[in-house]
Formats: C-alpha cells, structure tokens, sequence
C-alpha cells in the first residue's frame, strides 16, 4: 500500500457509522492511530450511545491498532476541545481531521421550522469549524495537517426539502476557501468530499439494488487519497459507487462596462456576452476577482 497514515493520528467524527465507520477502520488500517468521535445519536441528532462507537474502537484494536472513543457533540466547543486534549495527551499530535458528523432534518422550506435549520447549521457547519479551531493551532505548529470538510450535491447544486443541510454543505466550502490560503504556509492542506452513498441518513431514498453500489467503501478511498501527505488543497472530490469527479466553482471572465453605461438595462442587453464561458476561470481567492475586475477597467482607462 503506497499510501500509508504510520505515526499519524486522525480524528473522525461521527465515526460509529456509516461513512465515518468506514473512514475510521480505513485510516487505522493504514496504520493511523484514530480517535473514533460519535455522540451516538439518531439521524435526526436525538439520543445518545457510545456502543457503535466502542464497536469501531474494538474492530480496530483486534486488529492491532490504536484507536479511543469520545462522545463529542461537535456542535459544543467546550465537548470538542476535550476530545483534542485527550489525543494530545495519548499521543502528542494530531495530523487529520475528517469532519464527517452530521445529521438531517429534512422538509421543505415553507414547512421547516427555524430550529430545525439552525440545529442542521449547527452541526454541519460549527461542528466543523468547533473541530477545525480545535486542532489548528496543533497543525501550525507542528507544520502538518490535513483537513476534510464533508460538503454535498444538495449544497453545491440543490436538493429538494433539504435547504439547512444544503446552505450547511455549501458553507463548509466557504471555510475551507478560507482556510486553505490561512494554512498553507504551515503546510496544513483544506480539502472536502462531497459522497454519495448508502448509508442511514440516505437509506430511505434509494432501493436496495442501488444502495448495493453505493458502498462507503468506495467513497473512504476518495477521502483516504485527501488525508495523504500529498493531498491535494482546496480540492471537492465527488464520490460514489466507484465514481470520481472533482467539482470546481469557475467564474466567466465577464464584461467592462464605462460609468455612463452603467444601468440594469445595458447589463441585461449585454448577458449573453457576461455569461459567456469562453475564457472561464477557477479564481484562488475574493482578491483575483477584484483584481480581474479592475485590470479590465485599468486597461479601459488606458484605452480610452
């Protein structure tokens, strides 16, 4: 195996299932030392059990791995940060972090009462920004780290009934945008999977001859090839059922428009020519579109 994790140590949260279940025996497999993080809960968030999460530690340790459980909630800082401590304490660092912990509470828009969303954002997003804070300044000193944000088809293009998880995956792209150009120089490399897979919180939406494909498997070693130490940064990679893509948000290299022509009607008149894709661009940060912006109206100025 090229792709080997000895000396290193990963968290994994929401670990006790499904895709972080398959993450977590993954790593250690590869000669990581895991903490397995699962508050235990339902789908929904309710509850609380440390049993599938002491399930993944066992796996790991007849193996002959090294592997604790901690019943983190992501979403309470203060929970998080013991967990930090505890690995800090056992072994000295921490080189991955796979935020993974989520949970759904999906109904359309108009019916979807406020807390639900903002629980939804709660976990998804702060988790991941809770379990991000927590370990950062671990990485930057010791120079290393590899982060992996779990985003999703329903934040990157929509899904029905799903506006909290999808405004939640779309935000984690956000911070890792962020985070990538924070912690490059300490070599901490941001990146995110976006899965498709067969697990308790998408079990209900396929039949059982496609849930057969959509193996978690698959998808840890698309997350696996992010965590390595020479991933990729500010990379999506899509994953499922042996499919992989990289997703990339790209910007049209638009138009410039002088002060006097500058109305909504010359905008809408000239909209074929703004979205034309032509000479499209990933951008690598905010500033390269103002940059892009005032270059075109520079050499306007010049031109004139």
């Amino acid at each position: 195996m090229s792709i080997n994790f000895d000396g290193k140590v990963a968290i994994v949260t929401g670990a006790g299932n499904g895709l972080g279940r398959s993450h977590a025996l993954a790593l250690a497999e590869r000669g990581a030392k895991v903490v397995v993080n699962d508050l235990g809960g339902a789908r929904d968030g309710t509850g609380a059990s440390s049993d599938a999460a002491m399930e993944v530690v066992a796996i790991i340790e007849a193996a002959g791995g090294e592997a604790f459980a901690h019943g983190a909630n992501v979403a309470n800082f203060d929970e998080v940060q013991d967990m930090v401590a505890q690995a800090m304490a056992k072994w000295g660092r921490v080189d991955i972090l796979i935020n993974n912990a989520g949970i759904l509470r999906d109904k359309s828009f108009s019916k979807m009462d406020l807390a639900d969303f903002k629980l939804v954002m709660d976990v998804h997003l702060m988790g991941s920004v809770n379990c991000t804070k927590a370990v950062w300044d671990i990485m930057r000193e010791q120079n290393y780290g590899r982060i992996v944000m779990t985003t999703s088809s329903s934040g990157m293009y929509g899904n029905f009934g799903q506006s909290n998880y999808g405004a939640a995956k779309m935000a984690v792209l956000g911070l890792m945008n962020t985070l990538v150009l924070e912690g490059g120089k300490n070599n901490i490399h941001v990146n995110a999977l976006a899965p498709t897979a067969g697990t308790r919180m998408t079990e209900d939406l396929m039949p059982p001859e496609i849930l057969a494909l959509l193996t978690a498997e698959s998808v840890t070693a698309g997350a696996l090839v992010l965590c390595d130490e020479k991933a990729p940064t500010r990379t999506i990679l899509c994953a499922g059922a042996g499919g992989y893509a990289k997703a990339n948000m790209y910007e049209t290299d638009g138009i410039f428009m002088p002060v006097d022509e500058q109305s909504p009607d010359a905008i809408v008149a000239k909209w074929d020519e703004l979205s034309d894709p032509a000479n499209h661009q990933a951008l690598e940060s905010g500033a390269k579109q103002t940059e892009k912006f005032l270059t075109k109206a520079m050499a306007a100025l010049k031109g004139a």
